[in-house]
């Protein structure tokens, strides 16, 4: 059995090496092991990546509709009420995309054997 691609698996919130378990028990916490092949997730972390690459795609999505809002001419009500609703759309899309590039990042770190960097082993003579 071949492998499944960790970025479709991780579109579908799925294990990179079965492509069937879930990964996620609740929003962005991941389960001990996948109850499908049982591999072992306690010890993977995917730091701040995820939430480095939706944070900066959602502002290069965003950021054109914000700066040209306060040039729009239109009443300050309603440009209140548009920062308000630019504001709901940038939360919901950072929400929604949040779990799917943990679950990608996660299972590209899992098929390339990626580990956190160990410099004990370092020849310290230079």
């Amino acid at each position: 059995m071949t492998k499944p691609s960790p970025i479709v698996s991780g579109l579908q919130l799925k294990c990179g090496n079965c492509g069937k378990g879930k990964l996620f028990k609740s929003y962005l916490k991941l389960n001990d092991a996948c109850p499908v092949c049982g591999r072992e997730m306690s010890n993977d972390d995917t730091a701040d990546g995820p939430a480095f690459f939706v944070g900066f795609g959602v502002l290069i999505l965003t950021a054109p509709f914000i700066f040209i809002l306060p040039m729009i001419s239109m009443p300050l009500g309603l440009k209140i009420l548009a920062f308000v609703v630019m504001c709901a759309v940038m939360i919901g899309l950072i929400l929604a995309l949040l779990p799917i590039a943990k679950a990608i990042l996660l299972n590209l770190q899992l098929q390339h054997g990626a580990m956190e960097a160990d410099f004990s082993n370092e020849d310290k003579t230079s």
